[in-house]
């Protein structure tokens, strides 16, 4: 089993999801169990000695934060702070997405400033690395104050309440849902006795913004290449010209995903016999053309956004933060998701603009244009052929680009007035799961069109594109004449998803 140690090295986009594609462990490094322990001691010496209220430690939460709480009650209020704040509603999150919440509320705790037991953060290490995964729903988090209900959600196991999925012991590739208080009787677990400051600890922070950010550009980055990929065999499929793609062109723009799209397409094409024929035509539509600028320009959203997720999952993001070496403690708004919100608009944007000229390409592939059938099928009117799969990709446009409506510019005053400006980070955050997820979509549908219009061309494309195309039609056959295309569509989906990239190239 390979395992990552929290404190050798900083997270980054790329590990995390090669620490989550492969199930490593996690364990914390001995520098961080130190830093951990003695943020604690400090903590405690702290509140024995101050006789100044500290915020969420010896007073209430929120607008509640000048009702003072006896010592006899420090462990209760922790105790209730998860309870009365596990408010979620909606969808599910997915398993995976809960995999990376822990993995980054773990991270971000180990740094030592969170005064946290380290007991309470080996447990939630356990939970990890035997996949129990807590029950997190969707809605509830205003991404300020941290994303508190979903965090909660995430802690209620700690104190043997709320629901966890577990690994199905007769399929290990499905979950079960049961009691936390049934698994940590099952593993002979103690129920978590929460000590000062360790609910709030837990409560305050970005990790379910971030988790969802995370998965996001994970994805965006495969997405990125497949756009430039399927793209590139559109283009052939169309019997487009390469000329656009030229370097010359692009070091006189010189953005860098400018550069780095059009250097995809220029590797895809190399040895291509089609590009040798002869055309009458001097140029192609802007969906084919413009390429290196359309998708360039995402990639250097991708690039920006990576950026700031790559600060936001090193980062502590709890509140109050314990400065044990500047003997003090201080409350903050580090758990503020104002720079995520306003990255994943952003992000959601650029993810949008793939789909739109992928779906302007499918178009032109199906107007019977440049000696393709109409609707790529050889029997045009008995048969409607890919007709419909345009409607479809032109509905999932549509709906991306109302989805792309910035969540990060709106703001609800909560807490009767004293969280007067919040980041709406989390409602940020599903909408680009949700325009992922649809560009997946988007794209399989253009691949599904780019593969049966390649079908047509007499000449051969490069021996990269007809090896991915060969692969292609092992799952998705040629279509002949009209069947049920919602299959074909599925496969197309699951064949991009499954299908192999390396991160590092993007």
């Amino acid at each position: 089993m390979k395992s990552y140690k929290i404190g050798s090295n900083l997270l980054s986009i790329n590990l995390i999801s090669d620490i989550i594609s492969n199930d490593y462990e996690i364990e914390l490094s001995s520098k961080k169990r130190n830093e951990i322990i003695k943020s604690r001691i400090y903590l405690e010496k702290k509140i024995k000695s101050s006789k100044l209220p500290i915020y969420g430690i010896n007073t209430g939460f929120g607008s509640l934060c000048d009702h003072k709480i006896s010592p006899k009650d420090l462990s209760k209020l922790q105790h209730n702070l998860v309870l009365s704040h596990a408010c979620g509603t909606g969808d599910q999150v997915p398993l995976v997405i809960v995999k990376i919440m822990l993995l980054l509320k773990i991270k971000s705790l180990s740094h030592g400033y969170s005064g946290i037991h380290l007991s309470t953060l080996e447990r939630l290490i356990n939970m990890y690395n035997k996949n129990i995964l807590p029950v997190i729903y969707e809605q509830g988090s205003l991404g300020a104050s941290g994303d508190l209900s979903p965090l909660a959600h995430m802690s209620l196991t700690l104190i043997g309440e709320g629901d966890v999925k577990i690994p199905n012991p007769s399929d290990k590739k499905s979950y079960i849902v049961t009691k936390s208080e049934n698994i940590l009787k099952e593993l002979n677990w103690d129920k978590l006795k929460l000590k000062s400051k360790e609910g709030l600890a837990l409560l305050n922070g970005t990790q379910f913004m971030s988790a969802y950010g995370t998965w996001s550009l994970i994805n965006a980055k495969r997405l990125s290449y497949f756009s430039d990929l399927i793209g590139t065999i559109s283009l052939e499929a169309f019997n487009g010209r390469a000329d656009a793609f030229d370097d010359d062109i692009q070091k006189i723009r010189p953005h860098i995903g400018q550069i780095k799209c059009a250097k995809n397409i220029r590797k895809f094409l190399d040895g291509s016999d089609i590009q040798n024929e002869p055309r009458n035509y001097v140029q192609d539509p802007y969906s084919f053309r413009c390429m290196p600028q359309v998708h360039g320009a995402t990639k250097d959203v991708i690039y920006h956004v990576c950026n700031v997720f790559n600060i936001e999952i090193n980062s502590v993001t709890d509140n109050p933060l314990v400065f044990r070496k500047e003997d003090k403690v201080v409350s903050g708004g580090n758990f503020h998701g104002q720079p995520l919100a306003m990255a994943m608009d952003y992000l959601a944007i650029a993810l949008s603009e793939l789909g739109n000229i992928s779906e302007r390409r499918v178009f032109q592939l199906l107007s019977g244009k440049r000696g393709l059938p109409s609707f790529l099928v050889s029997n045009p009117g008995l048969n409607s052929g890919l007709m419909i799969t345009q409607y479809t990709a032109a509905s999932i446009v549509s709906q991306n680009k109302q989805l792309c409506t910035p969540a990060s510019v709106d703001s609800i005053v909560s807490s009767n007035g004293q969280e007067d400006h919040v980041s709406m980070g989390a409602n940020s955050a599903i909408k680009l799961k949700k325009v992922t997820d649809n560009l997946y979509t988007i794209l399989s549908i253009e691949l599904l069109n780019a593969v049966q219009s390649l079908s047509f061309r007499k000449k051969s494309s490069s021996d990269f594109i007809e090896n991915f195309v060969k692969t292609f039609k092992e799952e998705v056959s040629f279509i002949d004449e009209d069947r049920y295309l919602k299959k074909d569509i599925d496969k197309a989906i699951s064949f991009l998803k499954s299908f192999s990239v390396d991160l590092e190239l993007l």
